[in-house]
């Protein structure tokens, strides 16, 4: 494939949406598990630390889910800020990524 060809395709593309599926499955199963362990096990004292940790994981198991929905949009590996490409490497760290980096520095 040429460096031209290569460039024109989505990190979606370059990918693949099997491959972006089963990543946020990986997430999301993940996450999952850290939510039983948390609700499980909890020593007693550490209500706020735990209920910031749920708060959190749930955050990201919401992220998750609008990922594959941007999967199934055709929208997805597109920052939703600026609307370039997420850099494929990004979507490989963090599947669930809604803008690339630049993006995702201004908004916090």
């Amino acid at each position: 494939m040429s460096p031209e060809a290569a460039r024109a395709e989505t990190p979606a593309e370059r990918i693949g949406a099997d491959d972006a599926r089963r990543r946020l499955a990986h997430e999301r199963d993940a996450r999952l598990a850290q939510l039983t362990a948390i609700e499980g096990g909890a020593p007693p004292g550490t209500d706020a630390l735990l209920t910031s940790q749920t708060a959190a994981i749930r955050r990201v198991l919401a992220e998750i889910e609008q990922a594959e929905a941007r999967l199934d949009a055709g929208t997805y590996g597109t920052c939703a800020r600026c609307a370039e490409p997420v850099p494929a490497e990004r979507l490989e760290i963090l599947p669930y990524a809604r803008c690339c980096v630049g993006c995702q520095e201004h908004t916090g």
